[in-house]
């Protein structure tokens, strides 16, 4: 079938299962847009800026599992996606990104718009192409999808010349076919086994739970793992929502910020288990106290990891479902009483007293978790303060219900990233989208996009009238010696949010928060935002700086 380069994309996108991209016009990446005109299976979503686009395309692929789509023209529409290409890369979201460029027979004389977008991003992709030739698009298209969506998932980056869109090429229809799982071999076997026997001998077990578990798709069988070995298990910020935090052998968010019975626990575990977790600095602190006294058994889909962070791991790269089954061949492990009974001391000493007179962002997180209960409901965090307290007390209770940008710590994630998944869950699940007087000056232009299509996003702006996380870095490490890290010239976060026409009120109380909460989540037809006027406070608990992770800062 004769069709044009730029029709084939969408033919393409089609095949893999592809019903929205998100994106912004311009001259190179215009052909796109035209065929988009007569599409009916692609639902094309203009955002107002092009680094939203991908942030979307991340929300959308996030809660979806799928690949998420995102497209901009050449030069500055490129280069605006690359904070959100990078954080799709570094937390393992799988999104392709279509870039428009210059006519081939213009490539490399400095044209208008043109820029080297492939040497740009190589460093914050999986794999990126530049498409010279367009008999070989179609492969290239589908390729990047197998690319993006096998082993450890990814960023793929497709530049594509103007004239590409508009020349000729074959279109064959093809099938996307799931690729079967194949079997492990004898000496995998023999090393599952070997990991079992470590985890039966030891004392003292604990299991980390990293965001490669939802990757998986593999929280069932994590499930019956723990349960089967009677293991305490702990998440990282990327792994929340793996295993649901009402489980009784889950003890909640582990790292620098993380709950002190997560992180006693680890600290005083002697084997750890990490599932689809890189050992990031976050999470592990001062790396030699970290490992002291302790093995570790690492289960990842991308070999490059096993022994990258965290030397001298009992490895296994892989299949994440097949490993824990070969786990779980074991004969069942003895309850372990005495290691259970330290466990659930640190959970009653260090259990957190909301019991506080007036207005706070974990007492509203309280309040968000419980109003949500049982309920169809995903959160999604900017980055800062709000996101840690965001970590510790609401209650994630399902994989892809928790946005956040773990590895690069993007501030201005929060909103498109919410945007994306609201398009992704349509009427069938509400999004609830936690940001910053920080982070939502540099997206809160999506509320004119999230306004535009009525988006049901429930938006708390946290106003501290700071760059809190900053903030609190200079009191721990510079003295107190506070610069560029607050906003003293008001600004009015209700009028902004009300200039796109979405309903919005500020609060100051803990009754104000509660009638304001209740009445946004009872209008569910509308986009909503909450200004949460707190005082500048500090996030507790805070590991020291280069230390073990159960040692704690001290504020007064």
């Amino acid at each position: 079938m004769i069709m044009t380069g730029a029709k084939a994309i969408l033919e393409c996108f089609k095949e893999q299962g592809v019903d929205t991209i998100f994106g912004y016009p311009g001259g190179m990446i215009l052909p796109m847009y035209d065929a988009l005109v007569d599409e009916k299976k692609i639902r094309q979503i203009l955002v107002t800026h092009e680094q939203n686009a991908a942030h979307a395309a991340d929300g959308y692929a996030r809660v979806t599992g799928k690949v998420g789509v995102c497209m901009a023209t050449s030069g500055p529409g490129a280069t605006n996606l690359v904070t959100g290409i990078a954080t799709a890369f570094m937390d393992s979201i799988p999104i392709i990104a279509i870039t428009g460029q210059v006519d081939t027979n213009l490539l490399g004389r400095d044209s208008f718009q043109e820029t080297d977008i492939l040497d740009i991003t190589m460093p914050v992709t999986k794999h990126n192409f530049k498409i010279k030739d367009a008999r070989k698009l179609i492969e290239t298209i589908r390729q990047a999808f197998d690319i993006a969506l096998n082993g450890r998932r990814g960023p793929v980056l497709i530049d594509i010349p103007k004239d590409i869109f508009f020349a000729e090429v074959d279109y064959k229809p093809q099938a996307v076919e799931e690729k079967p799982v194949g079997k492990p071999d004898p000496d995998f076997i023999i090393c599952a086994a070997e990991a079992a026997e470590e985890i039966a001998r030891a004392e003292r077990p604990a299991v980390i739970v990293g965001g490669g578990a939802i990757s998986a798709g593999a929280s069932k069988e994590i499930v019956e793992f723990i349960e089967r070995y009677n293991l305490p298990v702990v998440n990282t910020l990327m792994g929340i929502g793996a295993v649901s935090r009402s489980h009784p052998q889950n003890l909640g968010f582990a790292g620098l910020h993380g709950t002190k019975a997560a992180n006693h626990a680890i600290a005083a575990a002697d084997l750890v288990i990490a599932v689809g977790s890189r050992f990031g600095d976050r999470q592990t602190g001062n790396i030699s106290k970290y490992t002291q006294a302790k093995k570790f058994i690492h289960i990842d889909i991308d070999p490059a990891e096993i022994d990258k962070n965290i030397e001298g791991s009992l490895g296994l790269a892989g299949n994440m479902k097949v490993i824990l089954k070969l786990l779980m061949r074991h004969e069942k492990c003895q309850p372990r009483v005495d290691w259970w009974s330290q466990i659930e001391g640190w959970r009653e000493t260090f259990d957190y007293d909301y019991q506080v007179n007036r207005l706070t962002v974990p007492w509203a997180m309280n309040q968000i978790a419980k109003k949500t209960a049982g309920k169809p409901y995903a959160y999604a965090t900017d980055v800062g303060q709000h996101q840690m307290w965001a970590a510790l007390h609401l209650k994630i209770e399902e994989p892809r219900t928790w946005l956040t940008s773990g590895g690069l710590g993007t501030m201005g994630f929060g909103l498109p990233a919410a945007m994306g998944a609201q398009v992704a869950y349509g009427n069938s699940r509400r999004v609830i989208c936690v940001t910053g007087d920080g982070g939502i000056k540099m997206t809160g232009n999506e509320y004119y996009t999230i306004a535009r299509l009525k988006l049901p996003i429930i938006s708390l702006i946290v106003n501290n009238t700071s760059l809190g996380m900053i903030r609190q870095l200079q009191k721990v490490m510079y003295g107190e010696r506070y610069i560029a890290c607050e906003f003293d010239y008001p600004m009015d976060y209700v009028g902004y949010a009300q200039s796109f026409g979405i309903k919005a009120e500020a609060v100051s109380t803990q009754e104000e928060f509660a009638h304001a909460l209740v009445k946004a989540l009872e209008d569910t037809e509308n986009p909503r935002v909450i200004v949460l006027n707190v005082w500048r406070s500090f996030v507790e608990p805070m590991t020291k700086g280069n230390a073990r992770i159960d040692e704690f800062v001290e504020f007064k």
